[in-house]
């Protein structure tokens, strides 16, 4: 658990500091030098909103927006001390009006508006001089069209504007509501602390939420909980690293990482040119191949662990990746990748299901099923992609949804047909890839796309060969004969018209060259979307629709004589 820092107090030498972590004393010019982080043990100490600001903004970019509006005690509020005073003596502490610093900026470039909370304003309370800042600066941001960054470090609503105060999560809310839809980026860095009405509003409302490492963050406080429920906290409840854990984040940053990060991340979010590169692969194929090998062993190929993963294909096929953590409500399932991607000069979203190359990775991915909170995460991120015109390539390899009580309990069907649902009718271009197992419904939550390609010696079924041999026999014997009977590779999917085209491996498969056989997705994926890029997204729809009605429809159903392609 975070603990305070050791505070400065009159008559005490400034020139060395107390870490409030581990308790070592630190010269004063040498915390500045590291941004006010402990040398020892990395704790971040609390800083005010003009430093951080110049911490993260180009040299002489920042220029406040207008900070006249002063609160008022409508309520005539008065404790051990009237609300005028606790504000005379805030205002004499602080240099400002309120709780609140807001303006324009630029970060290497990339302009945005920040508006940061002063966390030794009267704890960072929101009342309506900092709900309206906010509000000012998401009007701003919307009249500029540019991002919007919060920084929050709040206990929470201001109690002495009662009910005043509450109408501000409300209002700063609508606000962040008006910048997603007109399709502006709006970005948390949430630090220590975040609390109460400002976490339960705009401190957990971005589009990306970013936190600095120790940081409390939470509804209810600690101390608060503990008296509640008589109960001990677990370890490091609440903190950050806590939140990255339980899917509420998606990234606890550290601050000297901080201004790069958001250069990405804005970077990302930026315009996209839109010239895909040239990227020097094989050409996916549009006619079925002949048959190497037969289906069983094609399923063994599709499983093999040294076979490049989601992970591997991001860092060979993108230029930059800024992966996105959580679903926002329970986890971060680690089965599930996603993130925003640059492809030459367009950005995409790209999701995939993650695998591993030994055991300990596999474990950790659940060995590519994911749970429902990784359909939420991907759901989460595929509506990103249509708030920000962001085209969707999505990388397919999962033996299947994991069969567990705890998803079944959790929703696992209605996490997976929302994002059947979601890629049917989002207005971007969507472009899948099944690179190795595309196991029924699991897979199909990340499959339905405008052009659907198959790897060579990938495979995509209804059911696996095991599970169907199981279910007509009794036994999984016979996978062997049900896997030729699922026509489930790529060139009998091809021939039924559930892929578009199959992109070439190696002879020996592409666990023997990873990087040649992501050459190859890169091109497929480049000729999949250049001419997806010029449609507008309602005829993106229509045509998807039409994709996918036209199977069991007997006016569009393949007829192929499989005794001519049986040659395995």
């Amino acid at each position: 658990m975070r603990q305070e820092q050791e505070p400065v107090r009159a008559g005490q030498d400034v020139q060395w500091r107390r870490c409030g972590a581990c308790g070592a004393f630190v010269y004063g010019k040498r915390l500045d030098r590291n941004l006010k982080v402990c040398p020892e043990c990395q704790f971040h100490f609390r800083i005010s909103p003009d430093t951080r600001i110049r911490q993260l903004a180009d040299p002489d970019s920042f220029r406040p927006l207008p900070a006249d509006y002063e609160p008022r005690d409508l309520l005539a509020f008065s404790d051990s001390k009237p609300y005028p005073d606790r504000l005379r003596d805030a205002r004499a502490r602080t240099g400002r009006n309120d709780a609140l610093v807001a303006g324009e900026l630029t970060i290497e470039g990339h302009g945005l508006v920040v508006a940061a909370v002063d966390f030794s304003f009267m704890g960072g309370s929101m009342g309506a001089v900092v709900g309206e800042g906010i509000a000012a600066a998401a009007r701003h941001a919307l009249a500029r069209r540019l991002p919007l960054l919060l920084i929050a470090a709040s206990g929470g609503a201001r109690m002495q504007e009662g009910a005043v105060s509450l109408m501000q999560m409300a209002k700063t809310a609508q606000w962040v509501a008006a910048l997603r839809e007109a399709g502006l980026p709006v970005v948390n860095l949430n630090t220590d602390p975040t609390f109460g009405g400002v976490s339960a509003s705009f401190a957990m409302l971005g589009d990306v939420i970013l936190a600095e490492p120790g940081s409390l963050i939470g509804f209810a406080g600690p101390q608060v909980i503990r008296n509640t429920i008589r109960e001990e906290l677990p370890t490091g409840f609440q903190s950050a690293e806590f939140l990255l854990e339980h899917g509420m984040i998606d990234a606890v940053v550290p601050r000297e990482n901080q201004r790069e990060h958001l250069a990405r991340l804005l970077s990302l979010f930026g315009p996209s040119v839109p010239e895909l590169p040239e990227p020097g692969g094989a050409e996916p194929l549009t006619e079925p191949l002949p048959a190497l090998r037969g289906a069983r062993e094609t399923v063994a190929l599709a499983r093999n662990t040294g076979r490049p993963t989601a992970a591997d294909y991001i860092g060979y096929v993108f230029d930059a990746f800024m992966p996105l953590r959580g679903d926002r409500v329970c986890a971060d399932d680690q089965a599930l990748l996603g993130g925003i991607a640059r492809l030459g000069g367009q950005s995409v979203v790209v999701l995939g299901h993650q695998k591993g190359h030994d055991t300990a990775e596999l474990v950790r991915s659940n060995f590519g099923m994911p749970n429902p909170e990784g359909y939420r995460k991907a759901l989460r991120l595929m509506r990103l992609a249509e708030r920000f015109g962001l085209p969707v390539v999505a990388l397919v390899d999962t033996p299947g949804a994991f069969p567990g009580i705890g998803a079944e309990e959790r929703g696992q069907s209605l996490a997976i047909a929302e994002c059947i649902l979601e890629l049917s009718r989002i207005r971007v271009p969507v472009v899948s890839v099944v690179t190795g197992e595309g196991g029924s419904g699991g897979a199909l939550a990340l499959g339905v796309a405008d052009t659907v390609l198959m790897l060579q010696n990938a495979y995509y079924s209804v059911i696996s060969p095991e599970g169907c041999s199981t279910i007509l026999f009794g036994t999984a014997e016979h996978a062997g004969r049900t896997a030729d009977a699922l026509r489930l590779t790529a060139s009998d999917l091809l021939r039924l018209g559930v892929v578009d085209a199959i992109v070439p491996e190696p002879p020996d498969s592409a666990h023997s060259a990873p990087h040649p056989t992501a050459l190859n997705v890169k091109t497929a994926l480049v000729r999949a979307l250049t001419p997806l890029l010029e449609l507008p997204g309602d005829r993106l729809v229509e045509l998807r629709r039409e994709r996918y009605d036209r199977f069991g429809h007997p006016e569009h159903q393949p007829v192929v004589d499989w005794e001519d392609h049986d040659d395995h």
